[in-house]
Formats: structure tokens, C-alpha cells, sequence
């Protein structure tokens, strides 16, 4: 059977002032780093609807995947923006950041964790290498209702406001609702204008992959060194996917779960190795 669309057409944007639940406790994480504008923008429009607690990298942390730092000390630092206190920045990854605010550092289990908002969108093959799709992942593993916040643009100036109030929505919506044992959602927002965005299309994972180049460069001092330089292939045929999605204007919200094991070739295999 298909997945399901929900089209909220222009009439969405109507919706998206939102639901003041203040006794909601949101923990906000991201890798890009706690003073990068995505997770800056999130913040400000999730205060609206709940108590915000800020643990996220000290530094830019993208493409770790679910790396755990285990070798070295990890330390939370107060951080401090406009003259208050933001948070907590970790010299660690995004995962580190959400094992460590949810058995250390808050008094409060988070009702909900929103990682993001991230440079850059998240889908496909992407979500493997994603640590803003892993801090969801841990927080899923942890029994929080999570989510994943991505912009499909990589300027670091690029507009986090239509997204930042499109997170804030959800999260509302989520709120007091179950998502199933093991499941997260991945949610991708086009670069767009509130306006000018289409809606919301439940999807799922395209089938969209990189051919990889790594560009031999010299540095000053004469020596090879190489820059990742890859190509995103998107297929043509993308029917109900994430990538199809966000090209054509809507918001795309994928739910993921993890299951690696091959169940199909159990049998094939048992028999292959009873020989």
C-alpha cells in the first residue's frame, strides 16, 4: 500500500501560530555546532510552546554519523547568547550531546527531542552519515519521541524562520501523541518562503546515492592531501520520496526505524552454510 499524503495546501500556514504548552520539556541538539543560526532559530520559536533545554557540539560536527566519544573526557560548558544563557556545549558529538543532557545533565526527561535545524537537507543515503539524523537516533533509543529538522540549503545566511516555525507546529502536533517503539521522524524543509511552500508529504526514503570524488590539492607546504568533492545523483523516478518532495516545494516527513537484518535471505543462508 502507498503512503498515505497529507496535502495541507496554503491553508497550513495558517496553522502554524501554534499551541501554547508551556509544561512541554524540548531538548534541542544539532551538528552543526550550538552557535550556528538553524539551532539558534529553533530555539526562539520553540520557547513558545515549552520549557527549551539547550546540549549541543562545541563545534561543527557534521557527517559523524553516531559516533560516541569514548577515549577522551567529555565537558559541558555554559554557553551564552544575547546575554543569557543558551545551553550547554559539548566537546563531543551530536550523539555524546543526547546521552549526556538525558543521563546527566537535566533534571527532566525531554517530552520531545528536535535535532537541527541542519545546513543542508538530510535524505536518502544521507541519513547514514547525518549527525543531526543520529542525535534523533539516540534520542529514539532512549524512549523520547524525536525528530530530525533539516534545511535544503547549505548557505550558512540562508532563512531558518519558515523551518524554525514548521518544527514548532509539528512539535505541537506531536505533543501527547505516541510515535511507534524504534521509529523517529526525518524531516526535510525546502529553502523556501513560508508562502511559497506547497504543504507536507509523508514519504520515504529516496533512492538517491553519491558518486565519489575526492579532489587531489597541494598545501603551501607542498603536501597531497584530498577534499571531498562527491556528486548527489537524484534518480528521475522518485515517486513519493523525500527528494522528490523538497524539489517540488512540500515539506517532507519520513518515518524511520532501523532494522538491518536481512529476514529474507535468513532461510537461503542456513542452508548455504548446513551444506
Amino acid at each position: 500500500m502507498p503512503f498515505c499524503y497529507y496535502l495541507w495546501h496554503l491553508q497550513f500556514i495558517s496553522t502554524l501560530q501554534g499551541k501554547q504548552i508551556f509544561n512541554m520539556n524540548i531538548l534541542v541538539t544539532n551538528d552543526d555546532g550550538i552557535d550556528y543560526p538553524g539551532i539558534y532559530a529553533l530555539v526562539k520559536a520553540l520557547k513558545n510552546i515549552g520549557n527549551v533545554y539547550v546540549v549541543a557540539p562545541n563545534s561543527q560536527q557534521s557527517a559523524v554519523g553516531h559516533a560516541l566519544t569514548v577515549s577522551n573526557p567529555l565537558r559541558a560548558n555554559k554557553f551564552y547568547r544575547d546575554g543569557e544563557l543558551f545551553g550547554y556545549a559539548v566537546n563531543g558529538t551530536p550523539s555524546d550531546c543526547v546521552k549526556l543532557a538525558i543521563c546527566s545533565l537535566l533534571d527532566v526527561k525531554p517530552d520531545i527531542l528536535v535535532s537541527g535545524i541542519n545546513h543542508g537537507q538530510n535524505t536518502s543515503i544521507n541519513i547514514i552519515y547525518s549527525g543531526t539524523v543520529s542525535a534523533a537516533t539516540e534520542g529514539m533509543l532512549l524512549g523520547i519521541p524525536s525528530i530530525a529538522v533539516s534545511l535544503a540549503a547549505f548557505n550558512y545566511n540562508a532563512d531558518c524562520g519558515p523551518a524554525a516555525e514548521i518544527a514548532r507546529k509539528l512539535v505541537s502536533d506531536l505533543y501527547g501523541k505516541t510515535l511507534p517503539k524504534g521509529t523517529l521522524l526525518n524531516v526535510n524543509i525546502p529553502a523556501l518562503p513560508t508562502e511559497k511552500i506547497k504543504g507536507m508529504k509523508v514519504t520515504s526514503l529516496s533512492q538517491s546515492y553519491w558518486e565519489d570524488n575526492y579532489e587531489h590539492r597541494v598545501d603551501p607546504l607542498g603536501h597531497d592531501y584530498y577534499w571531498f568533492n562527491g556528486k548527489y545523483v537524484v534518480p528521475d523516478s522518485l515517486m513519493d520520496t523525500d527528494d522528490l518532495a523538497i524539489k517540488s516545494g512540500y515539506v517532507s516527513i519520513t518515518p524511520i526505524r532501523f532494522n538491518f537484518t536481512h529476514t529474507d535471505y535468513i532461510e537461503e543462508l542456513k542452508k548455504v552454510l548446513s551444506k
